[in-house]
């Protein structure tokens, strides 16, 4: 390892890794998603002791200065970066639940998948009212790319989640799930397809679990998603701006800002401080600063800001949009962990969810950094 490696601080060298991802050869197994709603075209990485959701498959990743050695069958493997040795890391392999089938015959993978080395999440509708319409999509969304590969169902009954669930504590002692959705043509945009699922999975396994949908039109469905054994919850954001959000999501920001700080404060009397939480896109086009002034904003109400890292995925019209780069990441996520420590709502703080599991964003690392 040469000098400049080793002064360099982990959590520095962890933001550049995920920002650029890594050259991987071989192995397309399922623990690698292919398109959907979360961390697309990446595997599960510990590294320095850390587990990140690292992007392998996208374009980007192509061109990366890091590169993995092929996997043993443990998972190890060495990391170069520019063919220097840098660190032995380990990729998260498939997880024993994988292989079971529900009662009405789905396979488990199908249902829910491992994100980072023990959470569970799902899609609990795979579909969404603005998806295939370019007036109103998503720009980065690849919540139809599953059901085009056959690697998902359309809807994930309440029944199959909890089956899934239940295996997946006893099997691999999954530490949480998180269930979101795409967005349905009701006036609860999921709230009810949520809480039906909450329900059942609570009603199988003591578990924690994390819902995320848009701001209901009714916020007394916050008290019901709690109620049904929600621990929190996430209405994601995603870009900060109206020039952003018009540009990239027009569909989605018809829901304006203002509303969604109106859903946060309310969600906050519910669950509590930190969780409530929002996914914020970094790279999409806001500055470093809007994210900031709008994270700051969110801190104070009580809502914990996730920001990651955009990493573009293959067949969607953001495909070719480039991800930030590591100074770009780092000049928001120091002061920002600055900040949630300041405010005592760091990761390690939350009951479930994004932000709890951390794994695709290295923001909890630098909040690590700042309690050093």
């Amino acid at each position: 390892m040469s000098s400049t490696l080793t002064l360099e601080s982990n959590h520095t060298l962890l933001n550049e890794i995920q920002t650029k991802g890594i050259r991987l050869a071989g192995s397309t197994d399922l623990s690698t998603r292919k398109g959907g709603a979360g961390p697309t075209d990446h595997k599960a990485v510990t590294i320095f002791g850390t587990t990140l959701m690292i992007p392998v498959y996208s374009y980007s990743a192509k061109n990366s200065p890091f590169e993995a050695s092929l996997p043993s069958k443990m998972g190890y493997a060495s990391l170069k970066r520019n063919g220097e040795n840098i660190t032995t890391i380990r990729f998260i392999g498939e997880p024993k639940f994988y292989k079971e089938t529900t009662s009405d015959g789905v396979p488990f993978w199908k249902i829910a998948r491992l994100h980072s080395k023990d959470v569970l999440a799902t899609t609990v509708l795979q579909n969404c009212i603005r998806y295939n319409d370019k007036e109103t999509s998503c720009q980065f969304c690849a919540i139809g790319e599953s059901l085009k590969y056959d690697t998902t169902i359309a809807y994930k009954r309440p029944h199959q989640l909890a089956e899934v669930a239940k295996r997946a504590v006893e099997l691999d002692g999954i530490s949480q799930f998180i269930m979101t959705t795409g967005t349905p043509a009701t006036a609860d945009r999921g709230a009810k397809l949520l809480f039906e699922s909450v329900e059942a999975v609570r009603a199988a396994i003591d578990i924690p679990v994390q819902v995320q949908c848009e701001p209901p039109n009714d916020f007394k469905w916050f008290e019901k998603l709690k109620n049904a054994g929600a621990s929190s919850i996430g209405m994601h954001l995603e870009a900060v701006t109206d020039r952003v959000r018009n540009n990239i999501m027009p569909g989605k920001a018809e829901v304006s800002l203002d509303y969604y700080f109106e859903a946060f404060k309310a969600a906050v009397t519910i669950f509590g401080r930190g969780n409530v939480s929002t996914y914020i896109l970094a790279g999409l086009g806001d500055t470093p600063e809007e994210i900031l002034k709008i994270s700051n904003k969110l801190i104070a109400v009580g809502v914990y800001p996730f920001v990651v890292p955009f990493v573009p995925i293959r067949n969607t019209p953001l495909q070719d949009h480039a991800s930030p780069n590591k100074d770009f990441m780092h000049k928001i996520l120091d002061p920002l962990a600055e900040a949630l420590v300041t405010a005592k709502m760091t990761s390690d703080t939350l009951e479930s969810g994004c932000a709890k599991c951390g794994a695709c964003s290295t923001l909890s690392t630098f909040e690590k950094k700042k309690i050093a």
